[in-house]
């Protein structure tokens, strides 16, 4: 009797360099593919907030498009389910009789919980996983997740003398893949719905051939030699890697990075900006692991400290900093950058979080929830626990971080070029003159 097994597409949506892809192709003599659009995440949450916005919805849609076609380069086919995860995953399953569900490794917790409902409605069936999003698995680190060092510098001095066994040559993409079950087509419940139309709003497009199109244009320039000087601009499309989108939905893995940058250093030499790069890149791969390591406490309001927050809800004041209306015109500036692009600097996103916790007093977790909705590369990992980072209930040994706003904007905007351009220069209202009923953007 053949193996038939079913590969659940979630945070690697890319078919080279895919490890966990890749041993499915090679162990099971049927392949049945799906992606599932989760509705809720066009709903609004517990912030009241929609989950996933326009911009972060037709990147992730254009990724998905061109895995479909990938697909079907290689004589496969991928079933594009809108519908919830658990419900579409176990009918397809049960559909085509499988007898193994693979993915790669979830991060986030919900995530988990998920696939262990999958497989359990699916009568115990073998479950594959393998990791696809990270640089490590949990095989290769020196500790276990429930050893995580409390503090990045540690991990790094632990994990870093490890990057040196990461294989240089990426698994490349089968020829062709293994036969699809000759079985009655499966109907899905229903059709993917389609992003407002209108321009891109930066100058990328998801999927994995865009992706690999980026990568090989950002190392053959000397972009990767000049980065730490630029990287806390706000603004320039090459003052910043601008990887972090296809890493977030896995159009790109972390290794064809960290391959790639070895190949600028052996071509171009080396200094403190290709370490940095690297640097960022273990950065991610702590978030990663601080994610599995603590479950839900990812999303408590003490954070993995249990400490108690002295913020609240204020609507008025959250509506203000959503829009960009507050009295602080850079932080103005970066939120309407946000809205119409769904991208942000580094520097911005610390700036207007410190300032919503800090100047705003509003409770973490709503800010984290709106990054949620409009980064185009959102990741739970890294937006939760930089959120928690910068609040004072996560990782960061000396508390809570405080940006003095006006130092900021002379340090990065000293022309205001950037306030002028986004225009962040109109001031808003003071601070809780909005109606106190009113409820935050939706």
């Amino acid at each position: 009797m053949p193996i038939t097994t079913l590969y659940w597409f979630t945070n690697d949506l890319r078919i080279h360099d895919n490890p966990s892809f890749h041993a499915t192709c090679s162990k099971t003599d049927e392949l049945v593919c799906a992606v599932v659009l989760d509705p809720a995440w066009l709903a609004n949450n517990r912030y009241g907030l929609r989950t996933m916005g326009q911009n972060r919805l037709r990147f992730w849609l254009q990724s998905v498009a061109e895995l479909s076609t990938a697909l079907r380069q290689r004589g496969g086919y991928l079933h594009c389910l809108f519908d919830e995860p658990v419900t579409a995953v176990t009918a397809l399953g049960e559909h085509f009789n499988v007898s193994r569900v693979a993915a790669s490794t979830p991060v986030g917790w919900y995530e988990n919980q998920q696939l262990q409902a999958v497989t359990k409605a699916l009568n115990d069936c073998t479950v594959s996983l393998a990791n696809s999003s990270c640089l490590f698995d949990q095989s290769r680190l020196p500790f276990a997740y429930s050893e995580l060092p409390a503090s990045y510098s540690r991990f790094r001095k632990q994990v870093e003398p490890l990057l040196a066994d990461i294989a240089f040559d990426p698994l490349t993409a089968p020829d062709f893949l293994p036969e699809q079950p000759n079985r009655p087509h499966f109907a899905q419940l229903r059709a993917f719905p389609e992003a407002t139309a209108g321009e891109q709003p930066l100058p990328w497009r998801g999927g994995e051939q865009s992706a690999q199109q980026h990568l090989h244009s950002y190392f053959s320039t000397d972009n990767a030699s000049r980065y730490k000087a630029v990287r806390n601009e706000l603004d320039g499309w090459r003052n910043s890697t601008k990887f972090s989108a296809w890493l977030a939905n896995g159009s790109l893995g972390p290794g064809a990075i960290l391959r790639a940058l070895r190949q600028y250093e052996a071509d171009n030499g080396s200094n403190d900006s290709t370490y940095w790069i690297g640097f960022e890149l273990l950065w991610r791969e702590y978030f990663q692991c601080y994610a599995r390591a603590h479950g839900t406490r990812l999303f408590h309001p003490q954070g993995i400290k249990n400490k108690p927050t002295h913020t609240s809800y204020y609507p008025g004041r959250f509506k203000q900093w959503c829009q960009g209306n507050t009295p602080y015109s850079l932080v103005n500036a970066c939120m309407k950058q946000l809205n119409q692009t769904g991208y942000m600097s580094n520097r911005g996103r610390q700036v207007v979080a410190s300032c919503f916790v800090n100047e705003m007093g509003l409770d973490w977790r709503y800010g984290a929830a709106y990054f949620e909705r409009q980064l185009v590369d959102y990741d739970v990992a890294s937006n939760w626990g930089n959120w928690q980072y910068l609040a004072g209930v996560g990782c960061d040994p000396r508390g809570k971080r405080h940006f003095d706003i006006n130092k900021q904007t002379e340090q990065y905007d000293p022309d205001g070029e950037f306030i002028m351009r986004w225009q962040g220069q109109k001031h808003g209202l003071p601070l809780d003159a909005v109606d106190a009923a009113d409820w935050p953007c939706g």
